[in-house]
């Protein structure tokens, strides 16, 4: 019987580092940047975890991914029942060991995080979840369910859709998942770069769903296409989970010039029509200046990805400190790496053009923290007469998003917030029987794991509530 490690000869272990591409060698080509773990990196770093009995670190991870059992699994080297735990979690769990922010959740808890660094939580659930790509063969077989008879028609196929179809499916029910786009993932491919994300790993973790049986239809878009009212009707239930995708707009003078995108249009155009191939005839303009304005994850995408496409100088314009930043500092250090320019305290004022119509500058106005406000954080606070201006030609608006009402627009008996998001229960049932939501549509933006988390426990709901339905 193989000796187990003490307490003392686990803390006594180094946290493993990422390997990664060079900085200089990346920001000329959109292949990732975290390089990922080989096998005797993942199995050492594995060791360092204290296999706690109160577990904290489930208790932070929205989908409740059984940490300490895979990762014991993965000390032992038994990588075929790390990853039957894994996938038994998680339905996304490649994408979530890339995109994840273990830092504020699992790894936020994490008891050895107490003396040290915590254990890489997200290396070793993408170091175990990239292995079970490579090796199906390995595998335990999953058992088919019997068939419930019972429809579930699902809105959106991002992170909380993809979820719930995944948990439903599982579970013996006919799942129907239907996407706007042409191509399915939602924010995982049309908002999410290449360089964090690359899109053959979207790729299989819907085909794995495929082979669970569930349906998959593009081109659909529920409020135009089809109604809430017409899924109902076909439906035994129904699970909104459209995200958040409205740009919210800066609402200075300059806005319509040419050479200003949002964030979702920007990333759209490079990361769901390939427009960073050459051999891809998607237009977009490659400024060798570009501001992006915003300090969140999104922000981070757009500035890197101008990096990537040619900018001499590619610029973050935030209004606030690096320290209130809701950007991941993983993203934050690694735009920094890229040559990426901060320029903090300061918020546009007017974006300014040329004769011709085109972004010729950003004007800016300088700002100092005040007193909290809702969110929490210290507000900004114009400094009186204190502004300047950059020379860019292009200005991206990465500030956020807001409900697109398109689908809620033709669903005038769906309760909606002030916000227009869809309210619902703790369950995620709203108030029209059999008609869930999650993700962003409910929480406003957000981040995966958490619509993954909606998408888990609003299918729990749906498989109760199928199961009452006659």
């Amino acid at each position: 019987m193989k000796r187990q490690m003490t307490p003392k000869e686990r803390m006594a272990i180094d946290r493993v580092k990422m390997p990664e591409q060079d900085p200089q060698r990346r920001i000329g080509n959109f292949e990732e940047v975290n390089q990922g773990l080989n096998e005797e990196q993942a199995i050492r770093e594995a060791q360092r975890c204290l296999l706690c009995k109160n577990r904290p670190c489930v208790a932070g991870c929205p989908v409740r991914v059984r940490i300490p059992e895979f990762i014991a699994a993965l000390a032992e080297g038994d990588l075929p029942e790390a990853a039957r735990i894994l996938l038994a979690d998680n339905t996304l769990p490649a994408v979530c060991g890339r995109v994840c922010p273990q830092e504020s959740q699992c790894e936020k808890v994490c008891v050895r995080g107490n003396k040290g660094a915590p254990v890489a939580i997200g290396y070793l659930e993408r170091f175990v979840a990239d292995w079970a790509l490579a090796h199906p063969e390995k595998l335990h077989k999953e058992s088919q369910p019997t068939p419930t008879g019972k429809k579930v028609a699902i809105v959106g196929s991002g992170p909380a859709g993809l979820t719930m179809a995944g948990e439903l499916a599982r579970k013996g029910h006919g799942v129907t998942l239907f996407e706007a786009l042409h191509d399915t993932g939602g924010v995982l491919r049309y908002g999410i770069p290449e360089f964090r994300l690359p899109k053959r790993i979207v790729d299989i973790e819907v085909k794995r769903l495929k082979d669970l049986g569930v349906n998959i239809e593009c081109n659909v878009v529920v409020g135009k296409t089809l109604t809430l009212d017409e899924l109902r009707e076909e439906f035994d239930a129904v699970f909104i989970g459209n995200g958040a995708g409205l740009p919210i707009m800066l609402n200075i003078d300059g806005e319509n010039l040419k050479g200003v995108y949002s964030a979702n249009e920007y990333l759209t155009r490079v990361n769901l029509m390939a427009a960073w191939r050459n051999d891809v005839p998607t237009p977009i303009i490659h400024g060798k200046h570009v501001a992006v304005i915003g300090g969140g994850n999104t922000a981070m995408d757009a500035v890197r990805t101008s990096r990537r496409l040619g900018a001499e100088q590619s610029i973050i314009v935030y209004r606030r400190t690096e320290a209130e930043m809701p950007a991941r500092i993983e993203e934050i250090h690694h735009a920094k790496e890229e040559g990426i320019e901060f320029i903090l305290l300061a918020a546009p004022v007017k974006i300014l053009g040329d004769e011709n119509g085109w972004v010729k500058g950003l004007l800016c106005q300088r700002m100092e923290l005040g007193e909290p406000d809702a969110s929490g954080r210290r507000r900004p606070v114009p400094i009186e007469g204190e502004t300047f201006t950059l020379d860019v030609d292009v200005v991206v608006n990465a500030i956020g998003t807001r409900a697109n009402p398109l689908l809620t627009a033709t669903a005038p008996d769906l309760k909606l917030n002030k916000w227009g998001n869809i309210e619902t229960d703790e369950h995620g049932a709203t108030n029209l029987p059999g008609v869930f939501a999650g993700g962003d549509i409910v929480r406003g933006g957000a981040t995966v794991i958490l619509a993954m988390g909606d998408g888990k426990s609003s299918a729990q709901a749906i498989d109760a509530y199928l199961s009452q339905k006659n």
